[in-house]
């Protein structure tokens, strides 16, 4: 009999740091900080490349159902922490109004050999995203089904966009951290690999040339970990809404049984070259949600809201297996309602309605992005503690 997968799954966050009351993403974290989080939550947080962000993973989860639940307790430790500097977290791809060159780069050998490294390209990298591992042992497996999953990473992009604006500007663009992530080297689609030896042949090339010390260097969409026993999916912004996250990465681990469902019955997607698929993620970045993407099958550009029933459906059966058909079925949601950037447009244009210079319209964004990071997860007597403590601060800096 075949062994099925163990389908474990983890999440890695990154959060930007905000003033509450102006907006403005902070330069320098400040000091205690990642203390207070770590001691709240046992040390499942740990710093970004810039003193600005803070990353939070979770432990290794059984189900969609542990990783909502422990999503939840890291968003609202890191909340709790921050509201006492007069702080909040996040959750989105892209600050609205930052400049890139105000930002401090965090202390550490690692941050700063990098900084040497990639010089002005990572000091422009002031982006957050989401990174989901899911557990898969065997290392042949893992690199057969990061190849045949790469036609889906557009569809994951399309679906959790939060990165419309640069530096005060609306891009035009749903996730315009893909196009500041592009700019690394080792980046994009992944390779064709036929095995895990011919994957480690060309990771030791480069370390051999000293050129990445290891694969936590290789920054793909999607990659074997270098640390765990996990295929990571690294395409995506990261979602301002809890359920939109927990939705992702019940989709992605779908996903990736349904192609391990085919493989057992000797069954597999259809291969497209990177150079097809980069156009989906190109279309992706650019509509989201809004747009349409090609179905390589029919040659035919197809709108998206048709391709989430698609999903659905070819994921069904191990949605139900897995006991997260609902968390999948919320991508409908999500394509009704829109993502974050989708909402964060929609914040800015009411506020400009409303009569609001670009600036104040631009901190009603972070505002909006303030209160829907904690939306969806937090029990209501603590999120009503929590904005308590937030009107006192608020009142404090007034008087």
């Amino acid at each position: 009999m075949i062994q099925e997968p163990a389908w474990t799954l983890g999440i890695e966050e990154e959060y930007l740091l905000v003033e509450i009351e102006t907006g403005a993403l902070v330069r320098s974290q400040p000091e205690g900080l990642m203390e207070k989080v770590k001691n709240l939550r046992y040390g499942l947080v740990s710093p970004e490349f810039f003193s600005s962000q803070i990353e939070i993973g979770t432990t290794v989860c059984n189900n969609v159902q542990e990783l909502r639940a422990e999503i939840g307790l890291l968003r609202l430790a890191v909340a709790e922490a921050a509201a006492d500097y007069g702080l909040a977290p996040i959750a989105a791809s892209t600050h609205p109004f930052a400049r890139w060159e105000e930002q401090q780069v965090s202390a550490g050998k690692r941050y700063q050999e990098i900084a040497e490294d990639l010089q002005g390209v990572i000091r422009r990298l002031v982006i957050s995203g989401m990174h989901v591992h899911v557990g898969i042992e065997d290392p042949d497996l893992r690199i057969d089904l990061m190849g045949q999953i790469s036609y889906f990473l557009p569809h994951l992009l399309a679906l959790s966009t939060s990165s419309p604006f640069w530096e005060g500007k609306d891009t035009g663009l749903k996730s315009y951290r893909t196009s500041v992530m592009v700019t690394l080297p080792r980046t994009g689609l992944p390779e064709q690999f036929t095995s895990w030896t011919e994957y480690q042949r060309h990771v030791d090339m480069l370390v051999g040339a000293g050129i990445i010390e290891d694969s936590s260097k290789i920054w793909w969409d999607i990659r074997p970990s270098g640390r765990y026993p996990t295929l990571e999916m690294r395409v995506t912004d990261l979602p301002t809404r809890m359920d939109d996250v927990v939705s992702l990465a019940a989709l992605y681990v779908c996903l990736l049984r349904m192609l391990w469902r085919l493989r057992i019955e000797n069954q597999r997607w259809r291969s497209y070259s990177n150079f097809l698929v980069a156009q989906n993620s190109w279309r992706a970045q650019r509509y989201g949600v809004e747009g349409q993407l090609v179905d390589f099958g029919k040659g035919l550009l197809v709108p998206f809201e048709d391709l989430v029933e698609e999903l659905i459906e070819v994921v069904k059966p191990d949605a139900e297996a897995m006991g997260c058909l609902a968390e999948v079925e919320h991508i409908r949601t999500i394509c009704r309602r829109g993502t974050s950037a989708d909402r964060q447009l929609a914040v800015y244009a009411e506020a400009a309605a409303a009569g609001a210079e670009p600036p104040e319209a631009l901190q009603a964004v972070v505002h909006a992005l303030i209160e829907d990071t904690l939306t969806g997860h937090i029990e209501a007597d603590r999120l009503q503690k929590l904005n308590s403590s937030r009107a006192r601060l608020r009142s404090m800096s007034s008087s």
